[in-house]
């Protein structure tokens, strides 16, 4: 989805969907979809924290 941190390592199953603003860590295992507006990260992946900021400025 829109807004979505991906980091380097990270391993996307097929099918998984990353849910908006939502970002995963390093080296991560996503094996199932992940929600919005969550720090996610491990092996397997699972919702670490809420993120702060809801809103990305554009410009």
């Amino acid at each position: 989805e829109a807004e979505s941190w991906i980091a380097s390592g990270a391993f996307i199953g097929p099918g998984v969907t990353i849910g908006r603003g939502c970002v995963i860590g390093a080296n991560s295992v996503v094996t199932r979809d992940m929600p919005e507006w969550m720090v996610c990260a491990g092996n397997p992946c699972r919702a670490i924290k809420p993120r702060k900021i809801k809103q990305i400025d554009s410009h």
